[in-house]
């Protein structure tokens, strides 16, 4: 039997501002990517995220991102390597607390936004999250796409990196992400994105923003919480994977 993990980017509202229904996603995804503070979250929603993960049993992933709280985590920022894996780790100590009284713990490791994108090249800030990773807990699963240099650098060091894919996000010839600039980065049809996440799980393939068809690999499959009917589009993407055959896991 296929099996994925479903997860979600979560807890990146800040103070009185909510961005998404986390309530409904988190009974839904098998693991939560939770904001750690530098481009959403804070201890509050933190904590709160927590909470509800581990009462649900859904896997806890820290979602790390450059400093940049006012532009959501969505813009480059020049960093040296230690500089950058001194912000990660940070940010993982903020969460462990939280995790850790909710009779918890971290999980597994993912880059936001900006970071996400930036560290599929970049060779430094690739090698800064693989840094953190490995200082924080070198048993811990990092979540990254197939092909980039966080990949690549995170094999070398001998972590365990588990292939993500992206039920929300279209994709270039190359395999990698549509920038959000683009009218056509985002899948916001739930019965799409759904019938897309079974084609990734089950073929291995989909179809590039060009027509082309692209080798893809998916141990975790992604739904933004901003996306457009996001809690639909996890919901039938469940649904559909279920009927196909494929198990729905935790990352751990």
């Amino acid at each position: 039997m296929p099996q994925v993990a479903l997860t979600t980017d979560i807890g990146e509202g800040y103070g009185r501002w909510t961005l998404a229904d986390d309530e409904a996603l988190l009974d839904v995804v098998t693991a939560a990517n939770i904001a750690c503070g530098f481009h959403a979250g804070d201890p509050s929603i933190m904590r709160h995220t927590c909470g509800v993960s581990v009462a649900n049993g859904v896997s806890i992933g820290a979602q790390v991102s450059y400093r940049d709280l006012h532009g959501f985590g969505r813009r480059f920022i020049a960093y040296t390597r230690q500089d950058l894996t001194d912000d990660l780790l940070y940010q993982m100590g903020a969460l462990d607390v939280f995790a850790h009284l909710a009779g918890g713990r971290i999980d597994y490791v993912r880059a936001h936004g900006a970071l996400y994108n930036a560290s599929a090249t970049v060779t430094e800030h690739a090698q800064a999250i693989v840094d953190a990773t490995k200082e924080y807990n070198a048993d811990l699963p990092l979540l990254c796409q197939v092909g980039t240099e966080t990949w690549r650098l995170g094999q070398e060091a001998g972590l365990r990196v588990v292939a993500e894919a992206f039920v929300d996000r279209a994709y270039t010839p190359q395999g990698l992400l549509v920038p959000r600039t683009e009218p056509d980065a985002m899948l916001a049809d739930p019965a799409a994105a759904a019938a897309r996440a079974v084609e990734m799980v089950t073929d291995g393939e989909i179809t590039a923003i060009d027509g082309s068809r692209i080798k893809i690999k998916a141990e975790a499959i992604l739904v933004h919480c901003d996306t457009a009917g996001a809690v639909d589009i996890a919901r039938d993407t469940r649904k559909a994977l279920e009927a196909a055959g494929v198990e729905l896991i935790p990352i751990n």
